[in-house]
């Protein structure tokens, strides 16, 4: 049986496919669309999966989306009386339900020779979050817990999974949310585009909590793990805000009101300086999500007593808030996906789809995820034609190509120009799924240079200066380099690193000196073990700077991105598969 998952018609659009249950292609529209957070529907990311598979859309039994307008319907009327919004915001709660109800419509618009004979199945959206947690999570039994914006009217959900069922407990609904919290303060900080979330978390250890106060005033926690918005900060309650989607790059309105404005001072207008203030609301906002985040958890914990906890939602990929989990609260193992955010949500609609629909072998749990590399590949022979092609336009821009088919001399190669100070673009087997570059599409760089941070943003991110980059360090060394030792796969926690250890790798080490680390383990990801592998022995050091494989653009997917990524900054050296290309006069 043959599930297509997907997330649509929001930021980060995506499909995945399994095949009896099993989890064989997944990938965001945006790695083949070229926009950031693509939304609408993934038509590209669905044609390559089935090309994966080596079928069609005929072939499908069930198309499960991750949205399901009719959840959640009774809440919805009730504050609808009760609340009286905006007509502006019923109108527009009507047309995107009926946009979700075209979904059949599109699919034919888009495979119009490929005739879908199966079934469309909605799954309420953090449901499909629950399960995208819990379904490819190592444990049998475990909490699980959805974070988020919204979905479906709500905006946390919680619940235990056992086996393959996940019983739902209860949720937080609309208006009340930790996402629109933290979004609210990313847009008052100056930060609009859609997913600059993490900018606040780069900037927080920056500043000092001394606006707290006045987030608890926005922000009221339950003495039962519950929160509530103080609402006269905000405005999604009562007005329509606008969610565009330009040139298909999702743009969401002003979520705050003039009350906040009044509270924490004026919005930072566009290129305005950074001052200590926006430092201290954004470290004073963290810690307010920090402090909901971990009541919800302990009192869930309390409940339930489980060791485990499986989470996801947007909220899920607050690293920082995810790296104290294990110290602020009960539990002893936690485990978050490649993709908690929405785009996350296609795996959990198509498990959740398999789960109910999939007869006796549905009942069975499948193997865990323990690695991300689920997108397109390419092989060494299509790789070598394509530099085939560009062969005379290289030599004559003053390149060299050589190709290295011992794995071994490839990695020394390569960690010996990494020790140099080189900076190289990574380009390897599957491509991740989910915002990380894990090893697969990576620029790696010397972690021990105090200013290869500098030296990158000159070269190729041209970001701001308060953002970190991430370490990757086999998963054998972590005790001996970071506070909590963990498998951390998909670079979803920061740690604080040792403090005698921290000027040893001066540019993966963030200001309050933690680390948002990704483990390599030599079974997931050999060549990348390899690699690093062979760094430790030229330097003793078993860490690599790794960063996403872009300049302000999607990760990139195809061999031809990666060459034109490399040709148009300043990086050093390419390694696509076993070709290597580089400057002769660098």
């Amino acid at each position: 049986m043959f599930i297509l998952g997907l997330n649509v018609f929001h930021g980060d659009s995506s499909a995945c496919l399994l095949k009896d249950g099993v989890l064989i292609a997944a990938a965001e529209e945006e790695r083949f669309r070229r926009i950031k957070h693509w939304a609408g529907f993934p038509s590209e990311a669905i044609n390559w999966c089935l090309l994966e598979a080596g079928i069609s859309l005929a072939d499908v039994k069930f198309i499960a989306l991750n949205q399901d307008s009719k959840a959640n319907l009774g809440k919805k009327i009730i504050y609808t009386i009760g609340k009286r919004p905006s007509l502006s915001v019923l109108i527009d709660r009507f047309q995107n339900k009926r946009k979700r109800l075209g979904v059949k419509e599109l699919i034919k618009k888009a495979f119009p020779n490929s005739q879908f004979k199966g079934v469309i199945h909605a799954v309420e959206h953090h449901t499909a979050h629950l399960s995208s947690a819990f379904h490819v999570c190592p444990f049998n039994e475990a909490v699980v817990v959805s974070i988020d914006g919204f979905g479906d009217f709500a905006s946390t959900a919680w619940g235990v999974g056992s086996g393959t069922k996940i019983n739902s407990k209860d949720r937080i609904y609309f208006p009340h949310s930790l996402g629109i919290f933290y979004q609210a303060i990313t847009q008052l900080l100056g930060f609009h585009n859609y997913g600059d979330e993490y900018k606040v978390m780069g900037l927080a250890p920056y500043g000092k909590p001394h606006y707290i106060d006045q987030m608890r005033r926005i922000v009221k926690l339950k003495p039962n793990g519950n929160f509530e918005l103080n609402l006269k900060y905000f405005r999604h309650h009562r007005e329509k805000i606008d969610y565009k989607w330009e040139n298909r790059s999702p743009f969401v309105g002003t979520l705050f009101s003039h009350e906040l404005e009044k509270l924490l001072g004026p919005e930072r207008k566009k290129n305005e300086e950074l001052t200590p203030r926006h430092m201290n609301i954004a470290n004073s906002a963290q810690l307010m999500f920090e402090e909901a985040f971990f009541n919800l958890l302990n009192e869930i914990q309390k409940k339930y007593k489980l060791d485990n906890l499986a989470i996801a939602g947007g909220c899920a990929m607050n690293s920082v808030a995810n790296g104290k989990i294990l110290l602020k609260t009960p539990f002893k193992k936690v485990y978050i996906q490649a993709a908690a955010g929405d785009a996350g949500g296609a795996i959990g609609s198509a498990l959740m789809t398999w789960h109910n629909f999939g007869g006796e072998k549905g009942k069975k749990r499948i193997n865990p995820h323990d690695h991300a590399y689920w997108g397109p590949a390419y092989s060494n022979i299509e790789i070598g034609n394509f530099i085939e092609l560009q062969r005379n336009r290289l030599e004559d821009e003053n390149y060299t190509i050589e190709n290295f088919s011992d794995i071994s001399k490839l990695t020394k190669i390569t960690a010996s120009e990494i020790a140099k100070g080189k900076v190289v673009g990574w380009f390897q087997g599957r491509m991740e799924w989910g915002p990380r570059a894990l090893g697969n599409r990576s620029i790696i760089c010397d972690p021990r240079r105090p200013d290869m941070k500098d030296i990158l943003n000159t070269k190729i991110k041209r970001r701001e200066s308060f953002r970190p980059f991430a370490p990757s360090i086999l998963n054998e060394e972590v005790s001996k380099w970071f506070e909590q030792c963990d498998d951390v796969p998909f670079m979803m926690q920061v740690y604080q690193i040792i403090k005698n250890k921290r000027h040893e790798i001066p540019a993966v080490t963030h200001v309050d000196g933690s680390g948002r680390l990704q483990t390599v383990n030599s079974k997931t990801n050999p060549r990348y073990y390899a690699l690093i592998k062979e760094f430790k022995n030229l330097t003793g050091i078993p860490i690599v700077l790794n960063t996403s494989f872009n300049e302000n653009e999607p990760i990139v997917c195809k061999p031809e991105e990666a060459l034109d990524a490399f040709l148009r900054t300043k990086m050093d050296l390419l390694v696509m598969g076993d070709w290597v290309i580089k400057r002769k006069d660098y």
